[in-house]
């Protein structure tokens, strides 16, 4: 993406924040909210780079180890128990290490499918090997779990005693398509017994947890990175666990935490530096260590490092312009910013807007700006420029749906739907969160972007519904009406809740649909098809118990004190 010398795109900013057209600024309500708690924190915490080396080092020493722990053994009960085996590596955060073999053994076990499962009675078994394959790209059949049913077409009863087959079948029915009701069934089966289990007094206390866990947010829905905090503690717990593989877990998750706060100190600091507490009214929402550890949940493993720093910083940019046009500017600043936006420098318009306003819009093209001296060194700047055109639909859904709240216009569903799936910014953070996988995220990739595919839409839907329901009270509040459930009540005539209750099945099938497409969806890598399934479990953490970026002081203070402030005891 070429651009023109820097001064001709920038604006002049006065050497003190002034108010402007009339002063109506100062008069311009909003809510003020709360500074985050974690961002001074990090950009001042020691940080010795010779740990990192000495973990590396151990790393080193273990993985030959396991990998032969991994590719020794031959046979179909081999094939099984090596399935088994790469569910842990999975669980423990261990996988990476092992891509290819990984690959190799699960394609050779699929082609094998009918002679593996050729007698195999045991539930967990079953579900595991199912719930791997089909997280790995490969479309297992359900009909598998017919065994597990009686005539009457009910699963048997004698299957609830077996607690972790019970939590398999769970976890498996996740993986569902939108047309597998055995797997529907599974999922009702299992639902309706494990909350019983866990509170069973025989139930060991570890297991209990975990089955808990599991109800509230399912392995294969949760970010990757907490899925795997959760399953250490817990493998430690299991009687018959390989010391030697929770040893090299724990001390692979030291690395990643370090990582993770090498990264903060960087972000943290640019953060600092950009001082947006002295150049902007207090309207915006204070989150640049949320937005990190919402980053990790698109790619945990070290070595994108360069990758989440980057993607922080378009989260900071996107969150930025959001708050911009939902909270504080005026209808004719909105629209000044994203006529200026969309032609990437600004206009006569843009000169008499309010200082605020035109650091706002130069802080954009500057972060933009970074990301294409980066991208060009490598030859990859169209990623920059697939980017920018999304951004721009980003920002001109931002100010359409600002007119219709304050207008408190409540339009058909459909109607809302299709500018409001827009606005949720998953088409114009799907090729941020690529710009910096260069081995993978080729120019046919973002033309597959570009086209708008079923995989993607499918997650404008969910990130826009339950965007909208946990958000109902904080816009009610702030008077705004324009949004999804009330739209959905004003055309159907129904409640809040029975409103609530549709949208959450929507989404409940849009996930159906998404495992669907990830199995369909055959000529893209699936590295880049599992960052669509990692987007979804993005918005389930940030979304699952409330509304995480407005109040995040609830579930993800709990998850950036686990992962960012308290470390894992080797």
């Amino acid at each position: 993406m070429s651009r023109p010398s820097k001064p001709s795109k920038h604006i002049c900013l006065k050497a003190t924040m002034s108010l402007t057209c009339g002063g109506q600024e100062s008069n311009r309500k909003f809510k003020k909210l709360p500074p985050s708690e974690w961002t001074h924190l990090f950009h001042s915490v020691p940080f010795d780079i010779s740990e990192m080396d000495a973990l590396t080092r151990e790393i080193d020493a273990l993985k030959p180890k396991v990998k032969n722990m991994l590719i020794s053994s031959q046979g179909i009960e081999s094939m099984k128990k090596k399935i088994l085996f790469i569910y842990l590596l999975v669980s423990l955060g261990l996988g990476y290490h092992f891509e290819d073999e990984i690959e190799e053994s699960l394609q050779q076990s699929f082609e094998n499918i009918d002679n593996l499962m050729v007698g195999e009675d045991d539930l967990y078994t079953v579900s595991i090997i199912f719930w791997v394959l089909r997280t790995y790209g490969h479309n297992m059949c359900s009909d598998v779990f017919k065994r597990f049913k009686m005539s009457n077409g009910e699963f048997k009863e004698s299957l609830i005693e077996d607690k972790k087959g019970m939590l398999s079948l769970y976890e498996a029915a996740q993986l569902r398509t939108t047309t597998e009701f055995i797997m529907e069934d599974a999922l009702r089966f299992a639902s309706g017994h494990l909350e019983s289990l866990a509170a069973d007094k025989t139930c060991p206390s570890h297991i209990s947890r975990r089955i808990q866990s599991a109800l509230s947010l399912s392995q294969h829905w949760n970010m990757e990175i907490l899925a795997i905090m959760e399953y250490i503690p817990f493998y430690e717990q299991e009687e018959d666990h390989n010391h030697l593989l929770l040893k090299f877990a724990k001390i692979n998750f030291n690395l990643l935490q370090l990582h993770y706060l090498q990264e903060l100190k960087t972000v943290t600091k640019w953060y600092k530096d950009l001082d947006l507490a002295s150049n902007l009214p207090p309207y915006f929402k204070d989150r640049i260590v949320e937005n990190h550890f919402l980053v990790t949940g698109f790619y945990f493993e070290p070595q994108f490092s360069r990758e989440r720093i980057m993607l922080t910083k378009f989260f900071t940019v996107s969150l930025l312009l959001d708050d911009t046009c939902d909270r504080y500017a005026s209808l004719p600043e909105a629209d000044s910013l994203a006529e200026c936006l969309e032609r990437w420098a600004p206009n006569d318009v843009m000169q008499r807007q309010p200082d605020y306003l035109k650091y706002v819009f130069n802080f954009i093209l500057d972060v933009f700006e970074d990301f294409e001296r980066e991208r060009r060194s490598e030859g990859r700047s169209y990623s920059v420029k697939a980017t920018v055109e999304e951004f721009k639909t980003l920002v001109r859904a931002n100010v359409d749906l600002g007119k219709w709240a304050r207008a408190a216009r409540i339009p058909s569903f459909e109607e809302y739907m299709d500018v409001g799936e827009v606005e949720a910014a998953v088409y114009s953070t799907m090729p941020a969160i690529l710009m910096g996988m260069g081995h993978i995220a080729n120019e046919e990739v973002y033309e597959w972007l570009k086209s708008r595919p079923k995989l993607v839409q499918v997650i404008c839907t969910k990130t826009r519904l339950m965007n909208d329901m946990a958000g109902f009270e904080d816009d009610t509040s702030r008077g705004n009406v324009t949004t999804g459930v009330y739209c959905y009540m004003k055309q159907y005539g129904v409640t809040k809740k029975e409103a609530i209750r549709k949208l959450n099945e929507m989404v409940a099938y849009n996930d159906n649909i998404l495992n669907e497409e990830f199995l369909k969806t055959i000529h893209i890598p699936r590295q880049v098809l599992k960052i669509a399934i990692n987007f979804a479990r993005v918005i389930n953490v940030t979304y699952n118990e409330g509304e995480g970026y407005t109040h995040p002081e609830g579930k993800i203070k709990e998850y950036i004190t686990s992962l960012f402030v308290n470390r894992i005891c080797l």
